[in-house]
C-alpha cells in the first residue's frame, strides 16, 4: 500500500504529533508499506529525503505552518495521485490533505489529536483570536474526511461536540515503544553529577512550551514548593526553535521576575534517544497541560515508572497510570501539593495500562485497508496484536 502522511511538523520538529507520524510511519514502512511525508521545510533541513525508509517532502513555506496550509497543495496534490490512502491532522495540514482528496478521490484519514473548543477562550489570546481559531477548528472538523480517528475517549467526545454531523469515527490510542522506555536500559546518575544536583530532589518538565502545556503555572508553583522542599530544583527541557521561541522567552522572563533562577535549570530539547536517562534523573515528571488530546510525556513517564503529577483535565485521567498525582489545570498551589506529596511517598499506586506502537500500527492498517476496500492481509506477527476492540472486550 502507498500512504501519504500530511503533517505541518515533522521530525526533526519535537512533538507529539511528530512522534506520532514518525512512528506509525515507520511502523508501515517496516510491514512492507511505501510512505511518503509532506511537511513544512525548516531550517537546515532537505527538501527532499528520505530516513527509515520514509521518503520525506519538505515544502518551502516560510517556516510557517499557516503558510504551509496554502502552500503544500499543489506537491500534496501531485502526490496523491499515486497514493492509496492519504493520512493527515488537525490543524494547517488538514486543508490540503482534503484538497487533493476531493480531486483525486483518494480516501482520507484524519487522526484529531486535540479539540480546544471554548478552550480556546483560556489559553492568553485576545477574544478576537481565540475566536477565529475557534472558527477554523470548526470548520477542519466539518470537512467531512472519511473517517476520523480520536487518540482518547476524552478527544473522541470532544470532536462528537464540535462536529455538525456524526462523522465516521474510530478510536486508536497513540502509542509508544515500550522497549525504548524502559527504565531497565538507563541510569539517571551521569545526568546528576553533569548537572551539579547531587542529592537534590528534581522536578522535571519535558516538550514545548506551548499555550495549552500550562508550563508557567509550573513555574509559579516553585516559589511555593521551595517553602516546603528548600534543596527542590526544577529541571525544565523545552524547545527554544522558532515555533516555541517566543514562549521560550516568556518563560525565562518569568524564572527571573520570581527569582527562582537557583533552583531552575533550563535545557534546550536533546535528541529523543538522550531523553530517558533525564527521566531516570528525576524524582518525578510533571505534566501541567491545561488541555490533553493524549498525554505522550506523562504515558512515557509512567513506562519508565516514574511518579507522576499531571493535571485532572481531558485525556490525561484516562492514560495515566503506575504511581501518580491529579491535580487541578492552572493552578501553582495544587502543582506544588502534588509534587510535595510525591516527595512525602504520598501516591496512588495501579496497574500500568500499556499503549503499545504496535497495536496503534495494526488498527491503522486495518483502517487502511477498509477504506481502500482491500480485502485484510494478516501481516507477521499479527496474531499477537490485539485491536482496540479486543482490549475493551478483555476489560
Amino acid at each position: 500500500m502507498n500512504i501519504l502522511f500530511v503533517s505541518e511538523f515533522f521530525h526533526p520538529h519535537v512533538g507529539g504529533v511528530e512522534y506520532f507520524f514518525q512512528s506509525l510511519a515507520e511502523g508501515m514502512t517496516a510491514r512492507g508499506h511505501r510512505c511518503t511525508m509532506v511537511t513544512q521545510r525548516l531550517a537546515n533541513t532537505k527538501s527532499r529525503e528520505v530516513i527509515n525508509g520514509v521518503t520525506i517532502h519538505r515544502v518551502n513555506c516560510f517556516q510557517s505552518r499557516y503558510w504551509f496550509t496554502l502552500l503544500a497543495i499543489p506537491l500534496v496534490y501531485r502526490l496523491a495521485r499515486g497514493c492509496d490512502i492519504i493520512h493527515t491532522t488537525t490543524y494547517n495540514a488538514a486543508l490540503p490533505a482534503k484538497v487533493a482528496s476531493l480531486f483525486t478521490k483518494k480516501p482520507c484519514v484524519i487522526t484529531v489529536h486535540e479539540i480546544l473548543g471554548r478552550n480556546w477562550y483560556n489559553l492568553g489570546m485576545n477574544r478576537f483570536n481565540a475566536g477565529l481559531h475557534q472558527m477554523l477548528e470548526q470548520l477542519i472538523i466539518n470537512l467531512r474526511f472519511g473517517c476520523y480517528v480520536s487518540v482518547s475517549r476524552s478527544t473522541e467526545r470532544s470532536l462528537m461536540d464540535c462536529s455538525l454531523s456524526k462523522p465516521q469515527s474510530r478510536l486508536i490510542y497513540n502509542g509508544i515503544d515500550y522497549e525504548f522506555w524502559n527504565s531497565r536500559r538507563y541510569d539517571g546518575s551521569e545526568i546528576r553529577t553533569k548537572l551539579g544536583i547531587g542529592n537534590q530532589f528534581v522536578f522535571l518538565f519535558f516538550g514545548r512550551p506551548g499555550l495549552t502545556k500550562g508550563l508557567e503555572y509550573l513555574v509559579r508553583a516553585v516559589p511555593l514548593l521551595i517553602k516546603e522542599i528548600p534543596d527542590a530544583t526544577f529541571l525544565a527541557i523545552i524547545s527554544s526553535g522558532r515555533a516555541s521561541r517566543k514562549r521560550y522567552q516568556y518563560i525565562k522572563h518569568l524564572v527571573r521576575i520570581l527569582n527562582i533562577q537557583d533552583h531552575v535549570i533550563m535545557l534546550d530539547t536533546v535528541p529523543k534517544h538522550e531523553l530517558p536517562p533525564y527521566l531516570m534523573a528525576a524524582d518525578c515528571v510533571v505534566t501541567p497541560s491545561l488541555t490533553e488530546g493524549f498525554g505522550f510525556t506523562a504515558v512515557e513517564a509512567c513506562a519508565m515508572g516514574r511518579p507522576v503529577v499531571v493535571s485532572d483535565t481531558d485525556s490525561l485521567p484516562e492514560v495515566v497510570s503506575g504511581r501518580y498525582i491529579l491535580v487541578e489545570p492552572g493552578n501553582p498551589y495544587e502543582l506544588a501539593g502534588g509534587i510535595v506529596s510525591v516527595y512525602r511517598g504520598e501516591l496512588k499506586a495501579g496497574r500500568l495500562k500499556r499503549f503499545p506502537v504496535e497495536d496503534m500500527t495494526v488498527n491503522y492498517l486495518d483502517l487502511y485497508h477498509g477504506l481502500v476496500g482491500k480485502v485484510h492481509s494478516v501481516t507477521p506477527g499479527r496474531q499477537t496484536v490485539r485491536t482496540n476492540r479486543e482490549r475493551e472486550r478483555d476489560a
